[in-house]
């Protein structure tokens, strides 16, 4: 069951394929399937000499590249959790994950060491290991290259943490995301189906666990030639040039990463060629969205998935499926049109009742509050790739229940199904403004005001009974704002402002944040 068999098997199917292109000190790398798994058997050879042992949580700072997956593919042969924090989210934040899952090492970047100076947590990590040159006061990766590879894989159950993760925690304190061996090989057999991984092609990758579905599956990841941490701001000339030389059949990307390519080709008018399938997701994709990309990806079938930390995937739609009474539909308030769900995924709607917990409820209760195709509510998930719990159990009471013994996972978001059993998300369940007009959602104003000339980005809230509409103009655009409003006159605005920079999530670069949206609007 350990997930580190994925690579010894493609390893051995097609020794010589790259695994993973990236680029090293200004020059494309390539790593094969036959390399990463001798290097992983090294770098477990390290790590089990240094006296970490089995069922050891580590810490892992390193961008996406060739080291980043030894390293975390010697951990799961070692079966030890490697963990992952977000360092733009603050000291603050890390500090918090430190304390709720103490790692007994770090294995990060020469830069990513800096933070031990300023962090206690990061400090009393009983160990450290260096990928690159060398630190001091830690032990240099290169140290792997010496040693005979550990080969053995060290068996786990389906249950063994092989991944740890953690929400911002910008409303209480971070939750961790625990994700099992077994886990992540279901998650595996349903984005092989879900996004037609095929061996022996290329996809340009820029979301980390792909690249685990990629080496499952025998496909090289083509790492982009950009700043991934900064997605919406990302060079796209690099990565136009990667795709040139290369000539990959997909690519797998954030909205934010594909608008910067986007942008790029409408500035010199041209488009790229050769793709089959660009999926994109992460964050809301818009019609617009869908539109720009597919004007880029001309040869390609373009396609939005949703899905979230704790269910990816759960929903996807194809730009091609979307007819003109959808996007009416969308311009006129009926929110966001996200698809079918998966397969492998069981999906309901429910009266919406966040904030409360539901706790073990059984058949005929559940069935009692799940609402027919139309009606607005909670979605809910349940399946063999939706995280089952957090560690220590903390978020478990807001997020899960059980049916029948069947864990569900609350996501947070509002929608409800069309008659053609279709999923359209509403927005945030607690971001729903309830006042003497009725109820607004969120996605269902943002999603129409985009289709409009001008817009580039929107962001609803309700503040003092008053809904209010921040837009911010495409670059060059004149909006007029009475327009803006009377046009969306459905959602009985209080006021439409104008905004320079609508604040997002760090991570995608896509996502509003409202918490920040509050505190500078």
């Amino acid at each position: 069951m350990n997930i580190a068999a994925i690579l010894h098997n493609q390893a051995e199917a097609r020794p010589d394929a790259a695994a993973i292109i990236d680029v090293y000190r200004g020059k494309d790398r390539s790593t094969s399937f036959a390399g990463l798994e001798r290097a992983s058997a090294r770098g477990a050879a390290l790590l089990l000499a240094s006296g970490l042992r089995t069922g050891d949580t580590v810490l892992v700072f390193q961008p996406m590249s060739a080291e980043l997956y030894i390293a975390l593919m010697a951990l799961f042969r070692a079966s030890m959790t490697a963990m992952f924090l977000d360092p733009s989210a603050g000291r603050a934040h890390l500090e918090q994950c430190c304390a709720i899952r103490p790692p007994a090492a770090l294995i990060a970047s020469p830069k990513a060491h800096l933070l031990r100076l300023i962090s206690p947590a990061l400090r009393r990590i009983p160990q450290h290991f260096s990928l690159g040159s060398y630190v001091p006061g830690s032990i240099s990766w290169n140290r792997s290259y010496r040693l005979q590879p550990h080969l053995p894989i060290t068996p786990c159950d389906g249950d063994t943490p092989a991944l740890i993760t953690f929400t911002s925690g910008s409303t209480g304190q971070p939750k961790a995301a625990v994700r099992s061996h077994g886990f992540l090989l279901e998650q595996h057999r349903v984005l092989e189906r879900t996004i037609h991984l095929t061996a022996d092609t290329v996809d340009l990758t820029t979301l980390p666990v792909f690249v685990l579905a990629n080496l499952a599956s025998g496909v090289t990841s083509l790492l982009p030639d950009a700043d991934l941490r900064r997605p919406g701001s990302s060079e796209a000339e690099p990565v136009l040039r990667q795709i040139e030389r290369f000539r990959p059949a997909s690519v797998v990307a954030s909205p934010a990463f594909l608008e910067r390519i986007a942008t790029a080709c409408l500035k010199s008018n041209r488009t790229v060629a050769g793709f089959r399938y660009v999926f994109t997701g992460g964050a809301p994709v818009f019609p617009d969205h869908l539109e720009r990309f597919t004007a880029t990806f001309a040869d390609a079938k373009v396609v939005a998935v949703y899905g979230s930390t704790e269910a990816e995937p759960i929903a996807h739609i194809a730009a091609q499926e979307l007819t003109n009474k959808d996007k009416a539909a969308m311009s006129a308030g009926a929110g966001l049109l996200t698809g079918v769900p998966v397969d492998e995924i069981c999906l309901r709607v429910i009266t919406p009742q966040w904030g409360t917990p539901l706790g073990i409820l059984d058949g005929t209760t559940f069935a009692g509050i799940c609402l027919p195709a139309g009606k607005a509510g909670e979605i809910v998930v349940s399946g063999g790739h939706v995280l089952k719990g957090y560690l220590n159990g903390i978020g478990d009471g807001e997020t899960k229940f059980r049916v029948d013994g069947v864990i569900w996972h609350r996501t947070g978001d509002s929608g409800y199904f069309d008659d053609r059993g279709r999923l359209w998300l509403l927005g945030r369940t607690s971001a729903v403004i309830k006042d003497h007009h009725g109820e607004l959602y969120p996605f269902a104003v943002e999603c129409a005001v985009r289709q409009l000339p001008g817009v580039l980005r929107a962001a609803l809230i309700g503040r003092e009974s008053k809904r209010i509409l921040y837009v911010q103009a495409a670059k060059g655009a004149d909006l007029d704002l009475d327009a803006v409003r009377a046009a969306l006159g459905w959602a009985d605005l209080d006021q439409v402002r104008l905004l320079a920079q609508i604040p997002l999530d760090r991570r995608h670069n896509a996502k509003v944040d409202y918490g920040r949206l509050a505190k500078i609007a």
